[in-house]
């Protein structure tokens, strides 16, 4: 699997350092300087490539999405903040005729995560007693507060069909890769559910099963979709 990197900061390191132990191809990686004005995603200088990885910022990624689609490989997008260019992205992506993983989160718990809090939620809603409250925690040098993975945790468990407000709370402090609870608050017992993060290294493999996975596909996928779930 041939992939470029674009973006190197935590996560761009991450995925860099795991690549090199996990028969994958870095075709490239590219930074914020080495990216700035687009000459960089010029198509002649990455042939063969399967798959691009960015792992930027939201700002980088919407600028840079025309140059990417045009280089006509497969995209996992691990940069959130985003969302409002949702549309814009997806039209790209979709007249480039490419496939994209989009993922806040992929930890492979952190998926699970959100399977069990939409069952607990679903479970809960006919007891009305119950209030649902999100917590996450990150390093001091994250920019998006709440984080995107809280945000699908609230979706998922409004999807679910939990309609009573949900309260969503963040930290940001230190070095803390990253840690996700969600509860449930009843009259006289208490429901937790905590995904946390050992080592980042979680969200680099995670990266490149997705880069494995939409390599052939056409669409737009999550890493619910990369675990078959």
């Amino acid at each position: 699997m041939r992939v470029l990197l674009v973006g190197h900061g935590r996560l761009g390191r991450a995925i860099e350092t795991l690549a090199a132990a996990s028969a994958v191809d870095l075709a490239g990686v590219l930074d914020e300087d080495s990216i700035a004005g687009g000459r960089a995603l010029d198509p002649a200088r990455w042939p063969g490539v399967d798959v691009i990885i960015d792992a930027s910022t939201a700002d980088a990624f919407v600028q840079n999405v025309p140059g990417l689609v045009r280089l006509g490989a497969n995209l996992v997008v691990g940069t959130t903040g985003w969302q409002a260019h949702e549309p814009a992205v997806r039209e790209a992506v979709e007249h480039a005729g490419l496939g994209i993983v989009v993922a806040a989160n992929f930890s492979i718990g952190a998926v699970v995560l959100q399977e069990v809090a939409s069952r607990a939620a679903g479970l809960l809603v006919p007891h009305t007693d119950y209030a649902a409250w999100v917590h996450e925690a990150h390093h001091a040098a994250k920019r998006d507060a709440p984080s995107g993975t809280a945000r699908q945790l609230v979706q998922a468990m409004s999807a679910a069909g939990y309609d009573r407000p949900v309260d969503v709370s963040s930290t940001r402090a230190g070095f803390i890769p990253g840690t996700h609870t969600v509860g449930f608050e009843g009259r006289f017992d208490s429901l937790a559910l905590t995904h946390t993060v050992r080592d980042r290294a979680v969200f680099a493999e995670g990266a490149l099963a997705a880069a494995r996975w939409v390599i052939g596909r056409r669409g737009w996928f999550t890493m619910r979709d990369v675990l078959g779930l």
